[in-house]
């Protein structure tokens, strides 16, 4: 129960409330109150010595009547109000009760740019944690080679690496094609077409053969890692792993990552050779011989460039297969989640691709290499 006492002096009223002020009671005490304090007009002062319980309707109550008063500029004051409920007070602060339209977009966007920053955050610890955690249970498994699951490496290296030389090495005849058609046109009105080949070796050997094949890596075994994993994870397989006691990382994640790293050189290799045979149709075809050709390669790119190349081909190879595991294990459920996951795995691989891509150009650069 709650009642409330009004105590009318010369120069102030003092409203006394007592018991419960809540949602229950606060209906019959407003209005008198309201009335009391319009038509005194003089400076009000509430204790609340004696309530009991207040909620945010009583609290509702007491700013109500303190924004009358500064509405007339009479003092208001409450005295008396048990700790909790004077908390609860005061963050009714007046400036956010007078928030206008602009101020709460402009409190949005900060929200929006601070979620945005925490989940940006967010994304990266988790990144990093999966790095370590790959990197421990790789060295891991090298150093105990007998718990690795071989059946699934070799499988990997069938359907990532096998079935993936054809359309390697048909990028690789095109691209060698049409690079050298389209240097050969400048390079004719200096009558230069025999350096045709030297920009052919040099570009397919040091950058074009581990860059393409990344990507194709990417596109194909890194968007497949992906929908493998994150199928597991919504169908609660790799739930039923970690249950049965089993690390999903060295399970699924390890088999497929060193599978890659060895077959993403091979792959290079075979789209250095189709890349340099697509160069040597274009070479024969504006009248020089194969074996100037095969010189003029041999001059220009000596073994330090294909062993760079084939170095950057290894780490892109552990890149895509690391962001499409990673993205895998990341799923979410729902219908769209596979392809979600899919999607993210190959704009991830091809972004990571390049920005390495272009470290390890200015590294190379700045040694001399």
């Amino acid at each position: 129960m709650s009642a409330t006492r009004f105590e009318l002096l010369p120069d102030e009223l003092r409203v006394f409330l007592n018991g419960d002020v809540t949602m229950q009671t606060t209906g019959k005490i407003w209005p008198e109150m309201a009335r009391f304090v319009a038509h005194n007009k003089l400076r009000v002062v509430v204790d609340a010595a004696s309530v009991s319980r207040m909620d945010s309707t009583g609290v509702a109550l007491l700013v109500h009547v303190r924004q009358h008063q500064q509405s007339i500029n009479k003092e208001f004051a409450v005295v008396g109000l048990p700790e909790p409920y004077e908390k609860l007070y005061h963050l009714f602060d007046q400036g956010t009760l007078e928030q206008t339209w602009e101020d709460e977009e402009i409190y949005w966007h900060l929200d929006q740019i601070g979620r945005a920053t925490l989940s940006a955050w967010e994304r990266f610890q988790s990144l990093v944690t999966f790095a370590g955690e790959i990197t421990v249970n790789v060295a891991q498994s090298l150093l105990r080679p007998m718990e690795i699951r071989w059946k699934d490496f070799f499988k990997t290296i069938e359907h990532a690496g096998v079935y993936a030389i054809p359309i390697t090495m048909l990028i690789g005849f095109l691209l060698g094609l049409i690079l050298a058609f389209q240097s050969a046109i400048p390079m004719r009105r200096f009558g230069a077409e025999i350096f045709v080949a030297n920009l052919i070796g040099l570009s397919v050997i040091r950058e074009l053969g581990p860059l393409m094949t990344a990507v194709v890596l990417a596109g194909r075994s890194g968007s497949a890692f992906a929908a493998e994993i994150g199928t597991m994870r919504i169908n609660e397989e790799i739930d039923a792993l970690t249950t049965m006691g089993f690390n999903p990382i060295k399970f699924l994640v390890v088999p497929r990552l060193l599978a890659v790293v060895c077959l993403s050189p091979l792959l290079t290799m075979f789209f250095n050779l189709a890349g340099l045979a697509g160069g040597a149709v274009v070479m024969l075809s504006l009248g020089f011989p194969l074996v100037t050709y095969v010189n003029q390669v041999q001059s220009t790119a000596d073994y330090s460039d294909l062993l760079g190349g084939l170095f950057k081909a290894i780490v892109f190879g552990w890149l895509v297969a690391a962001i499409g595991c990673y993205r895998g294990l990341q799923t979410r459920t729902g219908a769209s989640a596979v392809g979600a996951s899919t999607t993210s795995a190959v704009v991830s691989g091809i972004v990571l691709i390049a920005v390495f891509d272009g470290i390890f150009s200015v590294m190379f650069f700045f040694m001399g290499w």
